[in-house]
């Protein structure tokens, strides 16, 4: 379904279309990520997965029912991480590569991936996104990697997140996971409702009945993309 989607649009857009990157992902053993690790475990489900990933009514009414999406393409160095041990894979993940047991979080190594990506607010509540990586390969060019696909209603999440990765927090560096793989793109989108995408102006003030407009660049720390994409 993907693939035709692709291909109609391309169609559609004929010309007026420049492929910049094109990459076909899959779905590995047991959801796992080809560095072996179960992918997105801490997904929340439910209730808890809608409050993660749409926006509120009262948090931005224009915009209510949609959700911010965060892609990135990471390349990873399977000959390097494959010369680990396997506790040594487990500290840099900060969970059992088997069993998919998180660590308790006094035996979490200060960089391990998990150490890095707990975001909490104020009253120490974690905030959650919603995870759709994919992992991606050319046998023959040596290529393995994985595409960090990210939903949250607030950019404000994941920005946090890759902040802590790349610049480091309490005494991590940076995340013990980019010394083994390399991030090449990154972008922000606006994702938004049926609803906006049926009638733009359903959010509007209903006094000027006008349409809404995009919603303003990300003030995120890395300031990753641009929400009118």
């Amino acid at each position: 379904m993907c693939f035709e989607l692709a291909r109609l649009i391309g169609n559609r857009l004929g010309p007026h279309l420049r492929v910049i990157d094109e990459v076909h992902g899959f779905k590995s053993f047991d959801e796992r990520d080809l560095l072996g690790f179960v992918d997105g475990t801490e997904n929340p489900e439910g209730v808890e997965a809608t409050e993660a990933v749409l926006i509120e009514d009262d948090e931005d009414p224009a915009f209510a029912g949609g959700s911010y999406l965060i892609v990135q393409k990471y390349s990873h160095d399977l000959d390097a991480w494959n010369a680990l041990t396997v506790e040594q894979q487990e500290a840099a993940f900060g969970r059992t590569k088997l069993e998919d047991v998180e660590f308790a979080d006094e035996d979490k190594a200060p960089d391990s991936h998990l150490t890095l990506n707990v975001i909490e607010d104020e009253d120490g509540e974690e905030l959650q996104i919603m995870r759709f990586n994919m992992p991606f390969g050319r046998v023959g060019a040596g290529e393995f990697g994985t595409f960090y696909i990210a939903y949250a209603r607030t950019p404000a999440v994941t920005e946090e997140m890759l902040e802590n990765m790349f610049l480091g927090k309490s005494g991590a560096a940076h995340d013990r996971i980019l010394d083994f793989s390399t991030a090449h793109t990154g972008s922000l989108f606006f994702v938004p409702s049926l609803d906006f995408l049926d009638d733009p102006s359903v959010g509007a003030s209903a006094e000027d009945g006008a349409a809404p407009e995009p919603p303003a660049p990300a003030d995120g720390s890395l300031g990753i993309g641009d929400l009118r994409s």
